[in-house]
């Protein structure tokens, strides 16, 4: 009897210590991340148009089994800009669903608050957005829409800002990548000062080069974009980090 009891304890430690090392071995849900601009461009628009300075963005996400949930801040190296934004998303096979909150606190006036929710108050943009994305083709097409929030017309009346974008990616010499996007507005919105129909507003050629670190890579890019709505052009650097 002994030498059964014996045996059974043997086994419940060696399956007891086969867990624990898988459970080691298994990532963590839950990523950090820090983005550095040195201009904050968004979609072809310039998030700084006075005072411009870099930009960082620290992010924590979560992503597990299609889900993705994120919460990202924005902040300007000289004090002069600041944002908060959360997203949920959800991908299967090649369509993503998305739900996402921007707020600019230092767009608004002193009586706006984070939870002010109020329609002509508030400073949250409500964004509802589609991406298909084809499993054996680097493109995408996605297309975006301010459903609720700030985005308010000239007449004060929501604008249902409309944004897509299509976009694909050429990858070589294993670390390296070109990727082009064009994107549009549909509607008069912000993304052409709510004063044309139907604009491009964002052409976009970047070059992305991933740095191999000892534990993991940094991706470097640097993109030549060009508004046309602003007739404007920038480049812009990012140096993107992932933990």
């Amino acid at each position: 009897m002994k030498t059964v009891i014996t045996l059974v304890m043997a086994m419940f430690l060696v399956v007891t210590n086969v867990s624990a090392q898988e459970s080691s071995k298994r990532e963590s849900d839950f990523h950090l991340g820090v983005d550095i601009q040195t201009k904050y461009i968004w979609r072809g628009m310039e998030m700084m148009t006075e005072d411009a300075a870099p930009v960082v963005f620290p992010c924590l996400n979560f992503s597990n089994k299609g889900f993705y949930a994120y919460a990202m801040g924005g902040y300007s190296i000289n004090g002069k800009y600041a944002e908060v934004d959360l997203g949920l998303s959800y991908t299967y096979n090649w369509l993503t669903l998305a739900l996402n909150d921007y707020y600019y606190p230092t767009t608004n006036s002193a009586e706006d608050q984070y939870f002010n929710l109020k329609s002509r108050e508030t400073g949250h943009w409500f964004e509802g957005a589609i991406t298909i994305a084809p499993e054996n083709i680097p493109a995408y097409l996605t297309v975006s829409n301010f459903f609720a929030g700030a985005d308010k017309n000239v007449d004060g009346e929501q604008a249902y800002s409309t944004y897509a974008e299509v976009g694909g990616h050429y990858d070589f010499l294993n670390d390296h990548q070109l990727a082009l996007a064009v994107g549009a507005a549909f509607n008069k919105s912000c993304y052409n000062g709510y004063e044309h129909d139907f604009s491009i507003c964002n052409i976009e050629l970047k070059y992305t080069y991933n740095v191999a670190m000892k534990s993991h890579t940094l991706p470097l890019s640097v993109a030549y974009i060009i508004n046309p709505v602003y007739e404007k052009s920038h480049v812009n650097l990012t140096a993107s980090f992932a933990f």
